[in-house]
């Protein structure tokens, strides 16, 4: 298999991958740190997983009746950052969908993954897809698909607004991903079917949802053409684009600090792979926005509901030493830190880090 192909593995069972010749290299298996967690931590709720779907749709109602109450100024900053991070929150529960941990129901996973995600111009098929890619390929550097670093070379040939979207206004590039997928990747849009995002079996999925996404997208437009632009930017743009930042955001801090490794070739396998992230603490927001900053556990097993993670987390800690990563930094250090010194990786290494910020000359 070549270190461009993208690994397919079952992630309900990793240990069918074969893409790796180093199986040995981690001090224990993948059946080790699954025997560590309580089997309970594995079985999604559906009553407590639509708890969540329900109050966060409460909360976001209320939210909106009172900013359309009140109409003042003084409150819309108060507005649009809490639905802004409802959104984010409404987004987490979704994501749970796409990966089968809301529910065993298929048909209710995709109910409620289009009722979080299409609000918030989230195409669900086509994220849920590309995010199970990611997963699939963490911490390989050829074939990961979130935040993945560039190399050197990649780096030096791109050009101004390249550098200046991925390093500079990162916190906004959610939206351009989705039309155009991120640097030194084949172009693919999360709303057509025929490119190498997506399987041919997939196709009535991703146009479901891209129907949907637009029916979305016209219903903003009668909104703006009918109350006028102000009422839009009020009650709908701030908080998409606080949204946004969230995604990005909380994604970025998954996947980006100096002491991540990454992988290429026979050096990456799943479990490996799945190290190569680090849990944060977003203080007041873990429980508001689901601990999704609970992220080891959840890439290691996806299938575990967000409400399990911490319980999942304690018991694994003790197999995975010091390969399990984790910052109790305040986020914001943490990004900045991040945007400044983690800017490419070397060209060549079958594990490789960022380079020093001080050999990064942009």
């Amino acid at each position: 298999m070549s270190s461009s192909t993208i690994h397919r593995i079952n992630l309900e069972n990793p240990l069918t991958d074969t893409s790796s010749t180093s199986q040995t290299e981690l001090p224990f298996t993948f059946q080790d740190v699954k025997a560590a967690i309580p089997s309970a931590c594995f079985s999604p709720n559906v009553w407590r997983s639509l708890a969540y779907f329900f109050a966060d749709t409460a909360i976001i109602v209320g939210l909106y009746a009172t900013a359309a109450y009140l109409d003042a100024w003084w409150f819309y900053p108060i507005f649009w950052f809490a639905t802004g991070t409802m959104f984010w929150a409404f987004f987490v529960v979704g994501h749970d969908c796409g990966h089968g941990s809301f529910s065993r129901s298929k048909w209710l996973n995709n109910l409620i993954g289009h009722l979080t995600h299409i609000p918030i111009l989230v195409p669900y098929h086509g994220w849920r897809i590309s995010h199970r890619t990611h997963h699939q390929n963490t911490g390989n550097i050829d074939t990961d698909e979130s935040w993945y670093p560039v190399t050197k070379s990649q780096y030096q040939e791109m050009d101004w607004i390249g550098k200046f979207i991925r390093f500079d206004a990162l916190l906004f590039a959610y939206p351009l991903y989705l039309f155009k997928r991120s640097p030194a990747r084949p172009t693919a849009s999360h709303f057509v079917p025929n490119n190498d995002l997506f399987r041919a079996s997939e196709t009535n999925d991703i146009l479901t949802s891209s129907i949907l996404w637009t029916a979305m997208i016209v219903f903003l437009g009668w909104l703006g053409f009918t109350y006028g632009f102000l009422f839009l930017f009020k009650f709908y743009i701030v908080p998409y684009l606080i949204f946004v930042i969230w995604l990005d955001l909380v994604t970025y801090l998954h996947h980006t600090e100096a002491d991540i490794p990454w992988y290429r070739g026979k050096d990456w396998y799943f479990l490996k792979g799945a190290l190569s992230t680090i849990d944060r603490d977003y203080g007041i927001f873990n429980n508001i926005h689901h601990n999704i900053g609970t992220h080891v556990a959840h890439h290691i097993f996806i299938g575990i509901p967000h409400y399990h993670l911490k319980t999942a987390t304690d018991a694994i800690k003790p197999v995975l030493g010091k390969y399990y990563r984790v910052s109790n930094e305040p986020i914001w250090k943490s990004f900045f830190t991040s945007q400044k010194s983690c800017i490419f990786v070397p060209d060549t290494g079958g594990e490789v880090y960022y380079v020093p910020s001080s050999e990064v000359i942009k």
